[in-house]
């Protein structure tokens, strides 16, 4: 069984930033190192390393890396920039990479925002402990775990602290289509956590929640606007839907740094468009008619009123949003709260 160093997603290596390749898992647990542009930016762009947060993460440590290998000013802007744009959606990567080139020293503040990360996955276990009930039957959907935070997890971390706390909490785990996120790697860190845990087609979590008596569903977030509209994984939005028709409550986890206080509504929110080849092949075995016409949105947003409330590193945050978030906005800065 691999080891939680086995599994660290970002750790800073010197010379490079160090990986786990996210790619290949749950089969073959490899890392990688990154040490130039190119490799920082195919790494983030092919989903090598993913979830908003550990994204955010190694964004940061690259950009303190580039600032080492690349002595030119102008240069090293433009790959900063290169770094900060792989992925258009989530807000932390932009967010990480902004406040590293701000900073005297960078590698100082990327490892400051790597601390950061670990101690508010903590606080937000902690926060959403309560919205758990004993022996809850959770849905999820996408991986929200340590491997996508490079800290304890968002969505799984609550999980997990309710695991530990007693409560026994059965998962029902989304495959995730196209790239099957749930199915590698959540199932994975749920094995690995010691959680009960049913493995579900996308399709399934209408009759899971009208005859498993589902309790409750909790997804991560990769923007959140100001008005509580959340872009996340895509069919977390249909998640939202149907739990609103059966009565669960839908909670969002995510840290301060997701929400995009400059954006008023998820209108404002790029959705990225991935390539055709996801979805009409499987496990690189072609599955549709050549030339299929493809839509493949990597993400969906869902309406503020669908939230149920969110998990924060500063505690839950609940309705009504445009007062709620606004005030989350002027909270400090969480490194001096720990």
């Amino acid at each position: 069984m691999p080891t939680p160093h086995d599994l660290c997603p970002v750790t800073w290596d010197g010379d490079a930033v160090r990986y786990l390749d996210q790619r290949r898992l749950p089969h073959d647990v490899r890392h990688e190192r990154a040490r130039s542009v190119e490799e920082i930016e195919a790494a983030i762009k092919t989903l090598a390393v993913r979830g908003a947060p550990a994204i955010g993460v190694f964004g940061a440590y690259g950009v303190a890396l580039l600032r080492d290998l690349i002595a030119d000013d102008e240069a090293f802007r433009a790959a900063a920039q290169r770094v900060r744009e792989a992925r258009p959606t989530a807000v932390n990567l932009a967010w990480a990479v902004d406040r590293v080139l701000a900073a005297s020293n960078m590698l100082a503040e990327a490892k400051e925002i790597h601390r950061e990360q670990i101690a508010m996955d903590e606080a937000m276990a902690d926060a959403g402990l309560d919205l758990i009930p004993k022996n809850a039957r959770i849905l999820t959907h996408c991986n929200t775990g340590p491997i996508a935070t490079a800290g304890g997890g968002t969505a799984l971390g609550v999980i997990v602290a309710a695991q530990r706390a007693g409560k026994k909490p059965h998962v029902f785990v989304d495959e995730t289509r196209p790239l099957l996120q749930g199915a590698r790697l959540t199932y994975f860190e749920l094995q690995q956590a010691g959680i009960d845990a049913t493995l579900q087609v996308d399709g399934a979590a209408a009759i899971a929640m009208q005859r498993q008596h589902i309790d409750l569903v909790i997804v991560g977030a990769d923007r959140i606007a100001r008005n509580g509209d959340t872009a996340n994984k895509i069919g977390t939005y249909g998640l939202a839907v149907l739990a609103a028709h059966h009565g669960i409550p839908f909670y969002v986890a995510a840290p301060r740094s997701t929400f995009d206080f400059a954006m008023r509504s998820g209108d404002e929110i790029h959705i990225e468009e991935r390539a055709p080849e996801e979805v009409t092949a499987f496990g690189g075995t072609p599955v549709a008619p050549t030339g299929a016409a493809v839509y493949n949105p990597a993400f969906d947003v869902t309406p503020g009123h669908l939230v149920t409330a969110f998990i924060t590193e500063y505690g839950v945050v609940k309705p009504p949003y445009a007062e709620t978030i606004a005030a989350l906005e002027l909270r400090p800065r969480f490194s001096a709260l720990i």
